[in-house]
């Protein structure tokens, strides 16, 4: 068996960016992807994410203003601009069961800048916008989108050119411990890594469960949309903001990003599945309800283009998990529970200094394995 320092099970966007930090530190490092590069069926494909500090929770504030930093980063090796700045609000809509004040106070507590808008507010500075009298509403300035498959593919290469091995269509079927590292039996070889990150995402169980650490996850097929609104250029990037929703069901949009259509989508619509059953086909029903709230607040979304799948896997309150197991130390957990996407570069960097350091610079301390399950809410 060949040895390596460094082995990455599952290469969407947290594990891509694992293998690109791995690799720059200059570990010996192999990444395993089951599945085609830039495949469909998990959470790291299609075009836009959005980019944000703005949380209802200090410790993701906390690490969101890492991950500016690693964007950054990212920029510069590479040359290219990823994060496309556009402004952001999150609206609290009257008699919403979430609060204005939790992302306020998270805000706060971290020194990140924002404004309080009122419907006038908003009505001025983005006429697109029909929000209800006595919405409450969180501006951050610097919230913007990245590229999602972009950037994936290029932590990748970036992995690559430092020197890591990456494995398409090898399926990771066992993790052994042993005295000096672990055991890894694939569909195609066996090899061996003095230690493991596991981003596996949805499959992540099917690895944990011989090893007696496995973590309850609600797996689910959710959907966005792409509206032709009838002006499109009311709508590009320094016109109109990324836009939250915070009701009492969550839902989020994008301005004009690489052609001239609105993405929109709701966050957690509990269409449950497993990975085998997950069908790609859309739900109609999910489906008008994303359209009858953008008339209310987008008049001017326009037709219906087309709906596409993701796949979301939900861990306990919707926190992350990135943390050694608690049996298994060599063995590092990374789960994004849903909203991790523009935290990809910096749970990658936090799993790499954890694997070859022994230990990270950011405080991780609330994003540790959960004792129990509990009923997934938005973390949005």
């Amino acid at each position: 068996m060949e040895h390596y320092d460094v082995a990455v099970v599952g290469l969407g966007a947290l594990g891509s960016g694992a293998v690109y930090h791995s690799s720059i530190k200059g570990a010996k490092v192999i990444g395993f992807e089951q599945f085609e590069f830039g495949h469909v069926r998990g959470a790291s494909h299609d075009t836009s994410r959005i980019v944000r500090k703005s949380y209802g929770a200090p410790e993701y504030v906390a690490l969101a203003i890492s991950s500016y930093k690693d964007w950054a980063e990212l920029e510069k090796r590479t040359g290219q601009q990823w994060l496309t700045v556009t402004g952001g609000i999150t609206m609290f809509p009257k008699g919403s069961p979430n609060l204005a004040s939790s992302y306020s106070d998270s805000l706060d507590a971290c020194n990140v800048p924002y404004e309080l808008l009122t419907p006038e507010d908003i009505k001025k500075r983005w006429p697109q916008f029909n929000v209800p009298e006595g919405t409450q509403t969180v501006y951050t300035s610097d919230t913007g989108i990245v590229h999602a498959s972009r950037a994936v593919a290029e932590m990748q290469f970036q992995a690559r050119i430092a020197g890591a091995v990456l494995k398409d269509r090898t399926r990771v079927d066992k993790l052994t411990p042993d005295d000096t590292g672990v055991i890894i039996e694939t569909s195609k070889g066996r090899y061996h890594a003095g230690k493991v990150i596991i981003a596996a995402d949805a499959w992540a169980n099917k690895l944990l469960a011989p090893l007696g650490e496995e973590v309850p996850l609600d797996v689910m097929q959710e959907q966005i949309t792409y509206f032709k609104p009838s002006d499109p250029d009311a709508y590009e990037p320094e016109k109109f903001p990324v836009w939250v929703w915070a009701g009492e069901n969550w839902f989020y949009g994008f301005p004009a990003y690489g052609e001239p259509t609105l993405k929109a989508g709701r966050d957690v619509s509990y269409n449950r599945m497993t990975t085998e059953q997950r069908t790609f086909v859309h739900s109609e029903e999910l489906l008008k309800e994303l359209i009858g709230l953008m008339e209310n607040i987008i008049p001017g979304k326009g037709q219906t283009l087309r709906t596409i799948t993701c796949q979301y896997t939900i861990t306990p309150d919707r926190q992350f998990i990135i943390s050694p197991l608690e049996k298994h130390e060599n063995i590092i957990l990374a789960l994004g529970a849903g909203h991790a996407f523009k935290f990809g570069p910096t749970i990658g960097r936090v799993t790499a200094e954890l694997a070859i350091d022994g230990k990270t610079t950011d405080d991780i301390s609330k994003f540790g394995l959960p004792k129990a399950k509990a009923l997934p809410s938005s973390k949005l």
